[in-house]
């Protein structure tokens, strides 16, 4: 009878590891598929040649109106929990578009995150700003990001309390930005923010809104995460058929990535890749498109995508009210891509120790995130120093760009208790990913776009 029940039980066990075993591969065909059907195109020869171009970059402005508020326990909580030099965003700003006038660009991009949250008078600044750009005969486009639209975070600070203010909405934001890519856009998507422009002859930025504003409710957080609607993509789609009909090369902005910036991006923080990533740039990548520029992620990145014989380059730029605070000034000519970027944060106040205490501030945050993490996990108050500390340096390494892997602070291990060691094992993957520059390089570099 013993022997009959051991054999029932061991044939249980083995129907569930087979279950379970059906299951995990069974979910990971369904996630390998595509989450949207692409129109991609077939032909892998007749791509229109990118003509001659100048221009700026910028992402991630995070403009905040002082006058909401820039004391009190409310706003220094908001201000510490996040790596953002908000009450410098307006300066940092001015000075980018200065140095834009003096640096011979024709034309801007700003790939989303224009406003703190969305907040209306903060929308009204930006506007306001980059008219100096427009007045001088440059184009600006921008893109929305997913703290510009529909934000319930839009609040203003009174000491202790926060009260909701105007935010704007889909319309508004075209409204707003209409002498900034809307207004003479070739095309419109009916549904949603993305457009396509011609700011060189030959040359067409498709411009595409992958934020989820209309999922943001009233006292909830706003939707961090990026995708495109079926009838987005398939808007996609019948402008690039017409880009190759036409014979006009194609270049995309959007504020989420397309490309894995570091290995183990996806596992750790997926919402900041458009959903469905490898599709998406694949179909993008069929129809010839090269060069896709995006934010989001805070840090300076250009990472080479692959889909069989065709590529695209992600240029991801950081935030301009994240320390290292860059600009790129970006060119095209006879086929060929160049970057250079300007650190800013290392020009705005020059003779105080503005820099220096604005890095600080940045690895301070991030260590503080990581902290919080590791007090989940029950990790010791010595252990979770340590760890965060080799986690602040990664990260501030990661968003100044051309990360170089010698140079990585040695981690002493034995410092750690057993469950520290545990806990370090599991996301050692975070501090490894982080330190290696994938290709190419992030800053100043050239490549073919041939």
């Amino acid at each position: 009878m013993k022997h009959k029940k051991l054999k029932i039980f061991l044939g249980i066990v083995v129907l569930l590891a087979l279950i379970i075993t059906g299951y995990v591969f069974i979910s990971r065909w369904i996630n390998s598929r595509p989450k949207l059907n692409y129109d991609s195109n077939t032909q892998s020869a007749g791509f229109a040649a990118y003509p001659d171009a100048n221009f700026a970059v910028l992402s991630d402005l995070h403009v905040y109106d002082p006058a909401l508020g820039d004391s009190g326990s409310a706003f220094e909580n908001v201000l510490y929990s996040d790596r953002k030099l908000l009450l410098d965003s307006i300066d940092l700003l001015d000075y980018a578009i200065e140095d834009i006038l003096k640096s011979g660009a024709r034309f801007v991009l700003i790939s989303g995150d224009l406003t703190k949250d969305g907040e209306l008078a903060c929308h009204n600044i930006v506007a306001k700003r980059l008219a100096k750009l427009t007045d001088a005969g440059l184009k600006v486009y921008v893109i929305p990001g997913n703290h510009d639209v529909n934000n319930p975070d839009a609040v203003a600070f009174t000491g202790s309390t926060v009260t909701p203010v105007d935010n704007i909405q889909a319309d508004d934001f075209a409204r707003i930005y209409a002498d900034y890519g809307y207004g003479d856009a070739l095309e419109r998507d009916p549904d949603s923010l993305s457009y396509v422009a011609e700011p060189v002859d030959g040359l067409w930025l498709l411009a595409i809104d992958s934020c989820r504003y209309r999922e943001n409710k009233p006292g909830e957080s706003e939707t961090v995460g990026g995708k495109v609607s079926q009838a987005t993509a398939d808007w996609i789609a019948g402008v690039l058929k017409k880009a190759l009909r036409e014979s006009k090369a194609v270049m995309v902005m959007e504020h989420h990535g397309i490309v894995e910036h570091w290995n183990g991006q996806r596992k750790l923080h997926p919402d900041y890749l458009i959903s469905d990533y490898k599709h998406f740039g694949e179909f993008l990548a069929s129809y010839g498109v090269r060069l896709a520029f995006s934010g989001h992620y805070h840090a300076q990145d250009i990472t080479q995508g692959v889909f069989g014989d065709n590529y695209l380059y992600d240029v991801e730029t950081g935030s301009l009210v994240t320390a290292p605070s860059p600009l790129r000034y970006c060119s095209i000519a006879n086929g060929d891509f160049a970057v250079e970027s300007v650190m800013l944060i290392d020009k705005l106040h020059p003779g105080t120790d503005f820099a220096r205490n604005a890095d600080d501030f940045v690895k301070a945050t991030v260590m503080r995130e990581a902290a919080a993490t590791l007090k989940k996990y029950k990790v010791s108050d010595n252990d979770t120093e340590i760890i965060a500390d080799a986690v602040g340096d990664a990260f501030t390494a990661h968003y100044s760009g051309d990360e170089i892997t010698s140079e990585k602070p040695a981690l002493d291990k034995s410092r750690l208790n057993i469950w520290g060691k545990i806990v370090l094992m599991m996301q050692q993957y975070v501090l490894d990913g982080l330190w290696v520059d994938l290709y190419p390089a992030d800053n100043n570099v050239a490549f073919s776009l041939g």
